[in-house]
């Protein structure tokens, strides 16, 4: 028996002991987290402004009627029934419809309309190119409430469309002064030496364009496409003034108002809406962040 229990003596023996944890040791880690937290502590606190009211209205959703009314912060029962609520509300599969087709066709058309515009204005020389780009610039400053009612009194009277998404989801294919002087600077930082090889090989101008201009310029086009799709999914004003009156032409944005109005008491049904509204957004801007901040960055390196 003896024989047999030598190797394992040995091999204890052999063995180096695990270090134990030094109170040196305890007081450096310590120490190390706490100049984490101090060097990113504007981080920190940027992150918890954003994330908290968020996590706030994710949990006040998933609250009883009678709960979301108390001032508990966490829900005692989770009612994961409160979106079936919400999506069995009449109207509410309507507005996502009205919303997508708003959102997707904008963007679309102001991504086909602006990327020429934005071309002529950083790689050819013309005469009236400067002005061309301050007439930009200053459609920008140009507030929408401005031109409101001109352009409200031609849509509905000469045009007939009020009480549709059209007379919102039309001037984009005539482009958007944004994406125009966004996608413009992000053109800029492209080597004019690859446009001039492509000549040289034979291309023509929309040959360039489309074959070489458009690879590398995928991250502003994605950036200028982000923030179309995110400003017409949040328009509130836009439907409020042209599809006020025709229900069937809500979107998410101003149906949720009417939402609101109708559930005022229910705030866990309203909080799961807002839920519901904002969640498509944080996905696309979740999957596409990397080109997002891409182009953007990449925007303001050349002037």
């Amino acid at each position: 028996m003896t024989h047999l229990l030598d190797p394992v003596r040995e091999a204890a023996a052999a063995s180096p002991e695990r270090p134990s944890r030094t109170p040196a040791s305890r007081t450096a880690r310590r120490k190390a987290l706490l100049h984490w937290i101090a060097v990113h502590s504007l981080g920190i606190a940027a992150a918890l402004f954003f994330v908290l009211p968020f996590v706030f209205v994710v949990l006040t959703s998933l609250m009883s009627d009678q709960q979301a009314l108390t001032r508990d912060l966490t829900p005692n029962t989770w009612e994961w029934g409160n979106y079936e609520r919400v999506f069995n509300t009449p109207g509410f599969l309507t507005w996502w419809r009205n919303t997508l087709l708003y959102a997707g066709v904008a963007t679309v058309l102001t991504v086909v309309s602006s990327i020429p515009v934005a071309y002529a204005l950083a790689k050819f020389r013309f005469r009236g190119r400067k002005l061309s780009l301050m007439l930009v610039i200053s459609m920008m400053m140009l507030p929408p409430q401005v031109v409101i009612i001109p352009m409200y009194l031609f849509w509905a009277k000469q045009m007939d469309l009020s009480g549709t998404l059209w007379p919102l989801i039309i001037p984009m294919a005539f482009g958007d002064a944004f994406s125009i002087f966004l996608l413009r600077q992000f053109l800029l930082t492209i080597p004019n030496e690859y446009l001039d090889a492509a000549k040289v090989d034979g291309c023509g101008e929309f040959r360039t364009l489309m074959r070489v201009v458009l690879p590398m310029a995928r991250p502003g086009i994605a950036a200028i496409a982000l923030f179309q799709f995110f400003a017409a999914w949040n328009d509130y004003f836009g439907p409020q003034i042209y599809a006020s009156e025709n229900p069937a032409a809500w979107t998410l944005s101003y149906g949720l108002e009417s939402f609101k109005g109708a559930h005022h008491t229910d705030w866990n049904l309203t909080m799961a809406a807002t839920v519901l509204v904002m969640a498509p957004v944080i996905a696309v801007f979740f999957f596409a962040q990397k080109a997002f901040v891409e182009g953007v960055t990449l925007t303001g390196v050349k002037g």
